[in-house]
């Protein structure tokens, strides 16, 4: 195919940029995904065939690097964040009533939430958080947090949970989003907890949330 020329540096950027899934791959590349599999879990639909062709297209460009089977931002991807974000923000400014984040499943958004954490609020020792969704499809996964690191699991752990979280899809991804706070949720009675007092209390701060909640947040005030 015909390129878009080389007199324009919005045409150079498109691409590199355009193609589909392209901008998502790097936006898990800018929140520490270097393994290929951890890449595919974040974009669910993508095939594996064409998260390996968009890879080597960013590699081509200089945009990543392989250190042996990871992949690492360069320092021309890792200014790309910069153009993620403001992505991101624009679609929240312009296109607030088309996102639906209730739409995830509850494995994809346990998968963006355990990459969203701040090991410095964990509790010392071994904590396990059990998430029951209630709906729209009932199930539960398990969030086992030690040593600074957290595991997803959707077979039970083999440890007792600490705290037992219910509630549905929606409730718990508007929190994540920015729709509303975790305390919000908790004082309606949309997420009922119970467990260990001293992590009931703490658990809200161990999710960092969404990068763009704070966006999300204002914008919804003003919808």
């Amino acid at each position: 195919m015909p390129d878009y020329g080389r007199f324009c540096p919005v045409a150079l950027t498109t691409e590199v940029l355009a193609d589909r899934w392209t901008p998502m791959i790097v936006r898990e590349l800018t929140l520490g995904n270097t393994r290929f599999n951890d890449i595919a879990r974040g974009l669910p639909g993508i095939s594996r065939t064409l998260l390996t062709q968009r890879l080597r297209h960013l590699e081509k460009h200089g945009v990543l690097e392989r250190w042996g089977t990871e992949y690492h931002l360069t320092p021309a991807g890792k200014d790309l964040e910069q153009v993620v974000g403001a992505m991101g923000r624009w679609a929240i400014e312009w296109l607030f009533d088309g996102l639906y984040p209730q739409e995830i499943d509850p494995y994809h958004l346990m998968w963006w939430m355990h990459r969203r954490t701040d090991p410095a609020q964990f509790p010392e020792g071994r904590a396990v958080v059990e998430f029951g969704f209630t709906a729209p499809d009932p199930t539960t996964v398990w969030l086992v947090l030690e040593h600074g690191e957290v595991s997803v699991c959707h077979l039970h752990p083999g440890f007792d949970s600490d705290v037992v979280l219910r509630a549905t899809t929606a409730t718990y991804s508007g929190v994540f989003s920015g729709l509303r706070t975790w305390h919000e949720a908790v004082r309606a009675g949309d997420i009922e907890v119970v467990g260990r007092r001293p992590y009931v209390r703490a658990l809200p701060t161990w999710f960092l949330w969404s990068p763009f909640a704070p966006a999300v947040r204002e914008r919804a005030a003003r919808a």
